[in-house]
């Protein structure tokens, strides 16, 4: 009898912790649905790369300048993308800041979540802050510092969806690049905004 509660309440964890998780992905993917912003993240990660190995000066220069519209795209889909997701439900747009996944722990422990909706916002600041290269930055600078920050609002996704953890451990498998890494290579203003918004400052 032991073992069947066990076996009952370990398949209602299971279930019900995939609910939760659908729900969420449903959620993001349709505000993401109207946008190619994954599509253009890729293409400017390639597109940085290229002109990473590109020996040629000129050559180089031109690559950097096809890019340029890219950039501006993602950064106009970006902030929309932000500003609708904002008009979400607030309960249901909360992140957990629990060490581990437990099926809407936001709701029952609000206390210990992130609002998302405020968290797309400061990507949305940083993303259009590095494109419009208000620091001044060289291009591979700019290109390295544009790449942490979609690279950590890829981060923000991921953990709404799933948890911190999968998130951190996506961003390794898929970048080579670890939580801590890109925290440390986005801009200053957005690691300080990211830093308040999770709590990481001291």
């Amino acid at each position: 009898m032991d073992l069947l509660l066990l076996l009952v309440a370990v398949f209602a964890f299971a279930w019900t912790k995939k609910k939760d998780q659908s729900e969420r992905i449903a959620l993001l993917g349709a505000a993401l649905s109207r946008f190619d912003i994954e599509k253009l993240m890729e293409s400017l990660i390639d597109g940085y790369l290229r002109a990473l190995d590109e020996k040629d000066d000129e050559r180089q220069a031109q690559v950097w300048s096809y890019l340029e519209a890219q950039e501006q795209t993602l950064s106009v889909q970006f902030v929309a993308f932000a500003a609708a997701f904002a008009t979400e439900d607030a309960a249901a747009t909360r992140i957990s800041s629990l060490p581990m996944a437990l099926p809407y722990a936001t709701r029952w422990w609000p206390s210990a979540s992130l609002d998302a909706r405020q968290a797309f916002a400061l990507h949305a600041r940083g993303i259009a802050s590095v494109i419009e290269n208000q620091a001044g930055l060289a291009p591979k600078r700019r290109a390295f510092t544009l790449s942490a920050e979609l690279f950590l609002m890829q981060h923000t996704c991921h953990w709404y969806c799933r948890s911190k953890s999968v998130a951190s451990a996506r961003l390794l498998a898929r970048h080579k690049t670890s939580y801590a890494q890109v925290l440390q290579s986005v801009s200053v203003s957005t690691r300080d905004a990211y830093s308040r918004w999770a709590g990481l400052q001291g």
